[in-house]
């Protein structure tokens, strides 16, 4: 019965080794920058669902319930694989789902105040995460290397690829908590955010997939990466953290209207 328990874990250690997504911190920063741009009628809608919980507190919900089987077909709401000369309405959707249909399907639940509340809230707390995952370019990366996982690249000198280095190691490695990283990100005048907020879910889908193609770019397999890419790339970092959190505020404050 042991055996069967370690083999049972492993498993499941395999099949979702490689999909941190953007790390409890980043996803906590995008539900952090949310928070404070929730208008007062959302706040205490979402107040009433999640019991006085923040968005920053559920916001790694998605990632936490894999270790559960029965949320196994979940799974591939967490990332759509687009060819980098394709756009989305350009591709065939997939049979299993995708980021852009798992973010819509949310959508409409929790917008519909005739569900179960429990409904509500499980697709409420999926919302939050998927809207962060949208903003980590990797995740609308190419089939082939499985959003860069199959990139393999040194990260001051251990093993990782690309994909983990844009979901953990840059944001990890920089030493900040989630308060800390929220409270130090730019601030942005109202004419800033409005500007970040336009557009809809499939544009911001198009504006990940060419950071995407960038990012391909700028490694070589095998490569070190150290210091210097993080310093390249960290505007990066903050500012998609930045506008996943002033979106997700948006789609919220739209939804509980």
């Amino acid at each position: 019965m042991k055996k069967i328990f370690i083999l049972l874990l492993f498993s499941i250690q395999f099949s979702f080794g490689n999909s941190i997504f953007w790390s409890k911190t980043g996803h906590r920063v995008i539900g952090k920058v949310a928070q404070e741009e929730l208008s007062g009628k959302t706040r205490r809608a979402l107040n009433k669902l999640l019991d006085g919980q923040g968005l920053a507190s559920i916001s790694n919900f998605a990632d936490e319930i894999k270790a559960d089987r029965r949320f196994r077909e979940f799974s591939a709401w967490h990332y759509v694989n687009i060819p980098p000369d394709k756009d989305y309405s350009n591709i065939e959707p997939s049979e299993y789902g995708d980021l852009v249909v798992g973010i819509q399907k949310c959508i409409s639940i929790v917008k519909n105040d005739s569900n179960t509340k429990e409904d509500r809230v499980f697709y409420l707390k999926m919302l939050v995460h998927l809207i962060g995952d949208l903003h980590q370019p990797m995740h609308v990366g190419r089939l082939e290397d499985k959003g860069g996982n199959d990139v393999q690249v040194q990260w001051f000198g251990r093993g990782s690829n690309l994909h983990r280095v844009w979901d953990a190691n840059m944001i990890n490695d920089y030493g900040m908590s989630y308060t800390e990283l929220a409270t130090s990100l730019p601030e942005l005048n109202k004419l800033e955010k409005k500007a970040i907020q336009e557009g809809s879910i499939l544009d911001w889908v198009k504006e990940s997939q060419e950071i995407a193609n960038k990012l391909y770019d700028s490694v070589e397999v095998g490569e070190k990466l150290a210091y210097r890419y993080s310093y390249t790339w960290w505007g990066t970092v903050e500012g998609q953290l930045q506008k996943g959190g002033v979106r997700l505020a948006k789609v919220l404050n739209e939804i509980f209207k």
